[in-house]
């Protein structure tokens, strides 16, 4: 399978991403751009979007990213930054590119915007397996 195209079967099969409302606004091999829009029922007990929010849209452009080379890709570390609270009715853009890939392992930094704004920095490492996607 194209490596473009892998981020698109993986939200076919991901509901969870689905039911963020996650979108694939830019993709190609070694990059993958999501969007979402913060919704009511993702707010915590403060009025603002629960910290997960912003680290599962982070994750998933991580996760599209590293699988668009053709292998299974798992995460094996993971940590974010909070920069920025966040509001219902934020658009958030994560923008993940591959830092850096060798034949097991890969390294990437995330962004996280809120139109110009960066609100939370993720970091991740992920095992690259040898299982092709098909």
């Amino acid at each position: 399978m194209q490596g473009d195209k892998i981020p698109y079967k993986m939200l076919s099969l991901d509901p969870f991403s689905t039911w963020m409302g996650i979108e694939i606004l830019e993709c190609e091999v070694g990059r993958c751009k999501v969007g979402m829009k913060v919704r009511g029922d993702m707010l915590n007990s403060m009025g603002k979007a629960h910290g997960g929010i912003s680290y599962t849209l982070a994750d998933t452009a991580f996760g599209f990213t590293a699988n668009t080379h053709g292998k299974y890709a798992v995460s094996i570390e993971t940590s974010i930054n909070h920069i920025e609270a966040l509001e219902e009715g934020d658009y958030l853009v994560a923008d993940c590119t591959i830092e850096k890939v060798n034949n097991k392992l890969g390294f990437n930094i995330i962004e996280v915007k809120r139109e110009d704004e960066l609100v939370a920095l993720f970091k991740g490492v992920v095992y690259r397996t040898q299982k092709d996607w098909e």
